[in-house]
């Protein structure tokens, strides 16, 4: 059991359990809960804990592999980005990683991504966020896949705190908090579902198939 009160399996797969009692955006995960409508974008988000005593590939390794695995929007090989910059190195990103605890790792798909304008501002938005709810500034890169049916974002967070602690996060807002400030911001970008976009993602049971591709995804990026 993690110190937020999920439990994580072997792989770092957070699972449900009862409402987190500790970690942080506990409150921030309500208020964030208040504003989806059952018109609201739909955004998936898995979430993997990963310990660094663990067994497993390195940090580093991890993002070269996002990085040679991906490609953007223009069909150009994928890079990593930062909150304020196009080029993140991603050795020294693991580098500053290397005395914490764990780190982790988001995998965040908007239903609409190939309508929304730009995933990195996107992705910038949603951290910046997390920052505010979360009440601390917050170090990440991340990456933009494109080559998939569903073009998403690899987000892999430092779980370390601006205080000097590990940053740990609460069960809940991991579970429902980030996810509906994701689906705010998509549903601020490209306004409500209407009733057409509701039948059609009915009709398709797209976020089942989502969630099989994405688990997959999870296991191999691993």
């Amino acid at each position: 059991t993690d110190p937020a009160g999920a439990r994580i399996s072997r792989t770092g797969r957070i699972s449900p359990g009862n409402r987190s009692t500790f970690g942080r955006g506990r409150s921030a995960s309500v208020r964030a809960n208040r504003l989806l409508t059952g018109r609201s974008r739909t955004v998936i988000i898995k979430t993997r804990l990963v310990r660094h005593h663990a067994r497993g590939a390195p940090l580093a390794a991890h993002l070269s592999y996002l990085r040679r695995e991906g490609v953007t929007r223009d069909g150009e090989k994928a890079r990593l980005f930062g909150p304020e910059t196009d080029q993140v190195d991603g050795g020294a990103f693991a580098a500053r990683c290397g005395d914490d605890r764990h780190h982790f790792r988001f995998i965040v798909s908007p239903e609409d991504a190939v309508d929304m304008a730009d995933l990195k501002s996107f992705a910038r938005d949603l951290m910046g966020q997390m920052e505010k709810d979360l009440g601390t500034k917050l170090d990440w890169a991340c990456v933009d896949h494109w080559n998939t049916d569903n073009p998403h974002l690899h987000i892999i967070l430092r779980g370390h705190a601006d205080d000097g602690q590990d940053l740990v996060i609460s069960r809940d807002y991991i579970k429902e908090g980030m996810r509906a400030r994701a689906a705010d911001l998509v549903t601020q970008e490209l306004g409500p579902r209407t009733d057409l976009d509701i039948h059609r993602n009915l009709q398709r049971q797209v976020e089942a198939e989502r969630w099989t591709q994405l688990d997959r995804q999870l296991v191999r990026d691993g």
